[in-house]
């Protein structure tokens, strides 16, 4: 064992904190990889592009998406987890990548442990609508209509363990009412049955449904954002409507593989954050009716923990299950 002077210890120590800065003040020198694990053409791949877009001005080279969808999200987080941690490669992260696939079934990573958080991105609220057929006009009369008749009424979800499917088991939970699942491949299935009066209600993302809620063909009781949405002004919040701890919805992250050089985790989340603060991403943000995340990078690994705790509790205390 060799014993250092502390002199020489300490200007070792200067050495690789100078190494390591160096390396965040020069990267990035090439294109970097964002992998998004949906495909082409949805929500968060809109989404991805524009926060791609501006990432890459901010950090004066190109940020190129790459769509790898498959697994519940889990495909593309494998690819990022064992991709080189060298901060060339990112994960535009969501609850199912990061908690809710690794959950409900074994997947090749660890959620939280194997990536380093950059920061939160967004959130898209889940809003509870009801066919128009259906006789109630506000939450309290939805949960007073439902709850004499446990089983008999319907709702859809965009698939097992998604974010509806998980939203609404929140819901019957917390009002303690019953209906039956009918899972789809997707928000526009599920959408247009619920428009047909095939299931009868629905917490889908607010960005699917807003312009049937406009044109009269679903009805909004609740939405699942902190505050009201500036798209449905007229439709209360769950906490206003006289049920709390209801805000839910479709979050996303930015994300590196773990052991990436802090230096060069903190140049992305300084990048990010500047994107965040920029009127023209806000309003990007407000055209898909998206809420801005503030969690930063010290905070965002916290928020996906606690979001897969969340859902750990419950899926014990209502025994639902994320898959078939």
């Amino acid at each position: 064992m060799h014993i250092f002077p502390k002199r020489l210890l300490a200007g070792l120590l200067v050495a690789v904190a100078a190494v390591a800065q160096a390396q965040g003040d020069a990267f990035p020198t090439k294109p970097i990889t964002m992998v998004n694990p949906y495909a082409a053409g949805g929500p968060a791949d809109i989404l991805g592009r524009e926060l791609a877009k501006r990432l890459g001005d901010v950090l004066g080279q190109p940020v190129i998406v790459d769509n790898r969808p498959g697994g519940g999200a889990s495909v593309g987080a494998a690819y990022v987890a064992r991709a080189p941690a060298d901060g060339y490669t990112l994960l535009m992260g969501t609850a199912a990548a990061h908690t809710v696939t690794p959950l409900a079934t074994k997947v090749p990573y660890d959620g939280i442990k194997d990536f380093e958080f950059v920061g939160m991105i967004a959130n898209v609220p889940n809003i509870l609508t009801v066919n128009p057929g259906v006789k109630a006009g506000t939450l309290k009369e939805f949960i007073a209509l439902v709850k004499p008749q446990p089983g008999k009424l319907s709702y859809a979800s965009a698939g097992m363990g998604s974010s509806p499917h998980i939203a609404f088991e929140m819901f019957k939970h917390a009002a303690d009412i019953s209906l039956v699942h009918i899972p789809y491949r997707g928000a526009a299935p599920a959408t247009t049955d619920m428009v047909a009066g095939t299931v009868q209600a629905g917490m889908l993302n607010v960005s699917v449904v807003v312009p049937f809620i406009k044109d009269g063909r679903l009805k909004a009781l609740a939405y699942g954002g902190a505050k009201r949405s500036p798209e449905l002004p007229t439709v209360p919040t769950f906490a206003e409507a006289g049920l709390k701890g209801m805000e839910t919805g479709s979050w996303y992250s930015l994300a590196a593989p773990a052991k990436t050089p802090p230096a060069v985790v903190e140049r992305l989340a300084q990048a990010l954050e500047k994107v965040k603060a920029s009127p023209e991403f806000r309003a990007a943000l407000d055209k898909q009716n998206s809420e801005l995340l503030p969690q930063m990078r010290t905070q965002a690994r916290d928020f996906a923990a606690l979001d897969g705790k969340r859902l750990e509790q419950l899926v014990k205390d209502t025994g639902m299950k994320l898959q078939e």
